[in-house]
């Protein structure tokens, strides 16, 4: 299965305004990957003090980019904004059934913070992508061959919040970026054996994170 990105040119240099054909070009030709073709992430900026788009306008151009998404694909929304994420945000994408990513980033607030405060869950799926800190790692190395940085803790917890997600009967994507701990496929390996090893127990009373 495939997940696909939807252009920054869509995402980023024009924030969802005048690109309906653009749009529409991108899910037509991803539309034939047909049982293929997975969720479809639209991944948007950070939005700094000297941005033409803040909370407010983001949030405008969503309310009318959604209701244009076709009904039949699945689509997932990451924000960079910590002031974007809240009942607003997500009443909104639950409406249009189109999920919430969570992200492990240096600027967004971690997983369980999050649900604590409410449920993130706004489509039948969730879209998980740890990313961590591109700029720190890369400062240690830009040769994606082994572990640098050992991130077993956020795993961990990471875990905990996919495992408590499975029990609603949710499908996860969770997605690893080389840049979270120095070598993705050896941090997906330690995140599946972590997430194996929970299932196989039952009423742990240890978990990182709150009930939802």
């Amino acid at each position: 299965m495939f997940a696909c990105k939807v252009p920054q040119s869509i995402t980023h240099e024009a924030c969802l305004v005048d690109c309906d054909d653009q749009f529409d070009e991108f899910v037509k030709v991803m539309a034939g990957l047909q049982h293929k073709l997975g969720p479809m992430l639209l991944q948007f900026p950070y939005y700094n003090r000297k941005a033409s788009v803040g909370s407010a306008e983001f949030l405008n151009r969503l309310r009318t980019f959604l209701p244009k998404l076709p009904r039949d694909l699945r689509f997932a929304v990451e924000v960079r904004n910590k002031e974007c994420v809240g009942s607003e945000l997500l009443d909104l994408l639950r409406k249009y059934k189109v999920a919430f990513t969570l992200i492990d980033h240096p600027w967004m607030s971690r997983p369980s913070e999050l649900m604590r405060h409410g449920d993130i869950v706004t489509s039948d799926f969730v879209y998980v992508r740890l990313l961590g800190d591109r700029y720190a790692i890369e400062e240690l190395t830009k040769t994606w061959d082994k572990t640098v940085v050992d991130r077993s803790s956020e795993l961990l917890e990471w875990s905990a919040v996919v495992d408590r997600l499975l029990t609603r009967e949710l499908k996860v994507y969770t997605y690893v970026n080389n840049h979270f701990a120095g070598h993705s496929p050896e941090t997906l390996r330690q995140f599946l054996e972590m997430l194996r090893g929970r299932q196989q127990k039952v009423g742990n009373d240890e978990d990182p994170v709150e009930p939802l």
